[in-house]
């Protein structure tokens, strides 16, 4: 199935997430075949002609002596990551405004596994922490086969979550994960945005390359709704307010977007990764954009 067909919406329909991963990472890397990337490991990835005045250490003597052209082996990259994988399960990662859309906690789980995939598939370690206010799971890191099992079994059924103390969670976090390598952050970072950079500027100390994927709704960008709505809080049931959003769209999206703004900027300024991405854009996006900090980090 072609990596452009696996919308979101139609993932949500796949149900089980092995099955989900497998088909996000395959069609992904089908979709690189021909790319300038040719994956991640010490493996054999494909053949292409050889062009005269290359380096002939990787011509493959046996295709000659079949084919009487000249083929080089293309091998992928060696490398040994550790990736940490956090997941954020706090009530307002259940938020969808619309029924037929995945939540921002689906669609990031989905996201996870399929990134878990990759990594296990590249021969790296990988492990999973999910957290609300404070730390909830974690899978340790490790390489082996059965590690996939292991962290989407926890992925398949994250928790409903409480509220968000994000910053504190990610220094208790980083005290936890001693190894360097690269740390992965699925949330909608809706908390105290000086907290969390702070805390992700731990992980930054320690020596670990961090990207972070801020998962949104549509709505929540542009505040989309027609008519009177009413808006409860996930972290604080009983709250709620009745508004027209149309009488306070332009207000609501010029300070939404500072915020953004203000987020991607203090991240840039400590070599953080910032992927802001919503729940109907196609997972080849943030797969694609995993590539380039890889490739980045070698």
């Amino acid at each position: 199935m072609s990596q452009t067909l696996l919308t979101p919406d139609l993932i949500s329909q796949l149900g089980r997430m092995d099955i989900v991963a497998r088909l996000v990472v395959e069609g992904f890397l089908t979709g690189l075949h021909k790319s300038p990337y040719h994956g991640f490991s010490a493996e054999f990835a494909e053949y292409r002609q050889y062009i005269p005045g290359e380096s002939v250490a990787n011509i493959d003597w046996r295709v000659y002596a079949k084919s009487d052209r000249h083929y080089l082996k293309v091998f992928t990259e060696e490398t040994n990551l550790r990736a940490t994988i956090l997941m954020d399960c706090s009530a307002s990662m259940d938020y969808s405004a619309d029924s037929s859309r995945l939540t921002k906690k689906t669609y990031a789980a989905y996201m996870a596994a399929a990134l878990t995939y990759l990594l296990l598939r590249q021969n790296d370690a990988v492990g999973l922490v999910t957290f609300d206010e404070e730390p909830l799971h974690m899978v340790p890191t490790r390489s082996m086969r059965k590690q996939l099992f292991q962290v989407l079994k926890v992925l398949d059924k994250l928790p409903e979550g409480q509220g968000t103390r994000l910053g504190h969670v990610l220094h208790r976090i980083a005290e936890r994960v001693h190894r360097r390598g690269l740390v992965i952050l699925f949330s909608d970072l809706m908390d105290d945005a000086d907290k969390i950079l702070d805390g992700l500027k731990h992980f930054r100390h320690q020596g670990h390359e961090v990207l972070v994927f801020q998962i949104l709704d549509p709505r929540e960008i542009d505040l989309d709704f027609s008519g009177e709505v009413e808006f409860e809080s996930l972290e604080q049931p009983g709250q709620k307010v009745r508004i027209e959003p149309v009488h306070m769209r332009a207000g609501y999206q010029e300070r939404f977007l500072a915020w953004r703004k203000n987020l991607r900027r203090e991240c840039r300024r400590q070599k953080i990764d910032l992927v802001q991405i919503t729940t109907d854009t196609p997972f080849d996006k943030g797969l694609g954009l995993y590539l380039q900090k890889r490739r980045r980090m070698y």
